[in-house]
């Protein structure tokens, strides 16, 4: 056991409160992980406010993160005290059919639980305050100075690499980045929409420019996000409040027919389908990131997909967390991507919930937060 710091959010919507936690010793297939560094995702802001989730109070939040192994249990070889890692909110059992398939990253055991609040070993919480439990977020909590992770949800990485970069790599960067890379596969000299230009619609766009795409379209309601947009390569913007007509109608128009590629980042059904309804009939591929409310129903002409346009599904960018990350990571110090302009603040850990503000305002792509200062 070990007594550390740790922003607990005892309530939604609260500010968070650094309170001294207790975290257990790793248990099977677990392994205990110092955290250097995390970041704020706007998932988190979701399960904070508890808005459309079902609340679950006191709870440790964090799931974009690096950091140190400290210790594993039993049953763990693959990992070992000192390694650089990346805890992943999603993982890789290494066993089910999704494991061992080269298509799909859904591992049956590890995939995202947003409801579990304790370990899937025994279903306990490693955390506690004061003799009672605290509730984990994601299977990584890493608002905590320590946390315990299952070992398939942790991703060995190049010692060398600086954690206050790599640390965004562990989510939104990756679902972003692979959502065009490894599903949407634009071709060098194609036309990308990019809808929703947050965190993980920039990094769509991020992964456009590295396929080399001629035209990249960024489709966002914030005009102000646009000249930030044209750092990861986006070169013409429509904001769909200042035309008269379908946004799908207005990127048909601008394209000659329809984009080569569209990735959707927002979970508006609405953009859902202009993303799907703006490409290219014949060889048109649309992708879905965002995650739609539960209510929502995607409604299209069968039409549509009679004349060749090809819509499809991707999470966490189709990467498998233990197998590929590393390599994503590795594009990063082979200065293939660039990480740095995805970082807007830096704070203290002390003063983590400035970090909820900036993204609450719209004023920041990632807050990098730093745990040892």
């Amino acid at each position: 056991m070990v007594v550390v710091a740790a922003a607990v959010a005892w309530e939604a919507g609260k500010p968070l409160v650094m309170e001294e936690v207790e975290v257990a010793p790793p248990q099977k297939h677990e392994v205990r992980i110092k955290v250097h560094f995390t970041s704020l995702c706007h998932t988190d802001v979701c399960f904070w406010e508890a808005k459309g989730q079902t609340p679950l109070f006191p709870r440790i939040l964090g799931h974009e993160a690096g950091g140190v192994v400290e210790s594993v249990g039993e049953g763990v070889t693959d990992l070992q005290p000192g390694d650089h890692v990346l805890p992943i909110f999603t993982g890789e059992c290494g066993e089910c059919r999704h494991c061992h398939s080269e298509e799909s990253n859904m591992c049956d055991l590890l995939r995202i639980n947003t409801e579990r609040g304790g370990m899937i070993h025994d279903g306990e919480s490693r955390f506690s305050s004061n003799g009672k439990p605290i509730h984990h977020f994601l299977g990584t909590s890493t608002f905590s100075e320590y946390t315990v992770v299952h070992s398939g949800q942790v991703a060995k990485i190049n010692p060398e690499a600086p954690l206050d970069k790599v640390c965004i790599v562990s989510c939104g960067l990756s679902t972003g980045l692979g959502a065009t890379l490894n599903v949407a596969k634009p071709k060098r000299g194609q036309s990308v929409a990019i809808f929703g230009l947050g965190a993980v619609g920039l990094a769509a766009a991020e992964g456009a420019r590295i396929s080399g795409a001629g035209r990249i379209i960024g489709v966002d309601l914030n005009p102000k996000r646009f000249e930030d947009a044209k750092k990861f390569g986006v070169t013409e913007f429509v904001n769909p409040r200042e035309h008269d007509k379908p946004v799908q109608q207005v990127i048909i128009e601008m394209t000659d027919g329809g984009v080569d590629r569209s990735v959707e980042c927002t979970g508006s059904v609405q953009a859902m389908i202009q993303a799907f309804e703006c490409v290219h009939e014949g060889w048109g591929v649309a992708v879905l990131v965002g995650v739609p409310r539960q209510d929502d129903a995607f409604r299209t002409h069968p039409m549509n997909f009679l004349n060749e346009r090809t819509l499809k599904g991707s999470f966490f960018g189709n990467y498998k967390p233990k197998t590929d990350i590393p390599g994503v990571v590795e594009k990063y110090m082979n200065k293939e991507l660039d990480l740095e302009k995805f970082i807007t603040h830096t704070v203290p850990f002390s003063e983590i919930n400035k970090a909820f503000d900036y993204m609450s305002k719209g004023e920041c792509i990632r807050c990098i937060i730093n745990m040892g200062a």
